[in-house]
């Protein structure tokens, strides 16, 4: 049994992102599970030298320790491959040769309209490989928001795991990292909610149960918008772990008595895990954080 915290390198953490490591790491503990590092790393124009390395010294100096080697998606690449070659060969795959543009301008809601799925295009080239949408029922119970069902579009659309410039998707990669590394529960903010039924597509055409999910509160400015390295969030300083630890606590519903916030993050962790209570964190897609 495996929880993770599966960082981009595009930057160093900032509080929302110590808001998905905290909340990651007390399920992970409450459910007596490893808690596992893995960088996600396979989108080179969007990452920031010597991002990984400064993560994982921020996550060290929050008393995040991980209990596994780090895993780093970029040393999978042919792993990936194997599993496309795979669903090719099912024929749950096919190449699309579309632009961003073309689809925009066909799509009235900004999804995939499927429109090379018979085409039979060849793999070959710069095109983007895309699978094939299932006919399950791909609502699911969250454990913190509670049920959640999507558009049937969304249901039924057809999704890349390999873009056309030859780059793996999110998609794809974080099933097939997530099946091998034995994760039985993901935890993650309300952003990626809606990635949801395509993972579970992905679990089903691999033939692997999915995990338990866990879809945290996002934290959002005064503008609306979610505390990202999109809209500049500064990096959280380790010279203040205790403190931001425990905002982002406050934050999750497990407030730090105020006489024991000046302690070690360590002993801030223990005690936080020692009271955890699901039950406890937001039943909220967003949430107002005001620094």
């Amino acid at each position: 049994m495996a929880g993770r915290f599966a960082p981009s390198p595009s930057g160093p953490l900032h509080f929302g992102s110590l808001i998905a490591a905290v909340g990651s790491y007390l399920i992970a503990k409450s459910r007596s599970s490893k808690w596992l590092v893995r960088i996600e790393d396979i989108d080179p124009p969007r990452e920031v030298p010597g991002a990984s390395d400064l993560i994982l010294r921020q996550l060290e100096a929050f008393g995040l320790h991980w209990d596994d080697t780090v895993l780093y998606q970029s040393q999978r690449l042919e792993r990936y491959s194997e599993i496309i070659e795979q669903l090719k060969s099912q024929d749950l795959v096919y190449a699309c040769n579309c632009t961003r543009k073309k689809i925009k301008s066909i799509s009235h809601n900004g999804l995939y309209p499927n429109i090379c799925a018979n085409k039979n295009l060849s793999f070959t080239g710069e095109v983007a490989i895309k699978l094939r949408h299932g006919h399950g029922d791909y609502s699911f119970i969250d454990k913190i928001q509670g049920p959640c069902r999507f558009s049937p579009e969304i249901d039924h659309e057809d999704f890349t795991i390999r873009r056309k410039d030859g780059l793996i998707a999110y998609q794809l990669a974080v099933v097939v990292d997530d099946i091998e590394q034995g994760i039985d529960h993901v935890v993650r903010g309300c952003d990626l909610l809606d990635s949801t039924p395509r993972q579970l597509r992905l679990y089903e055409v691999l033939s692997s149960s999915p995990p338990d999910w866990y879809h945290l509160p996002l934290a959002i400015n005064s503008d609306g918008n979610k505390l990202s390295k999109q809209n500049h969030a500064p990096a959280i300083d380790g010279q203040q772990a205790s403190h931001l630890l425990c905002l982002a606590l406050e934050f999750l519903g497990h407030p730090i008595a105020r006489e024991l916030q000046g302690d070690s993050p360590e002993n801030i962790l223990k005690l936080a895990v020692n009271h955890f209570r699901l039950e406890q964190i937001p039943a909220e897609q967003q949430i107002l954080y005001l620094d």
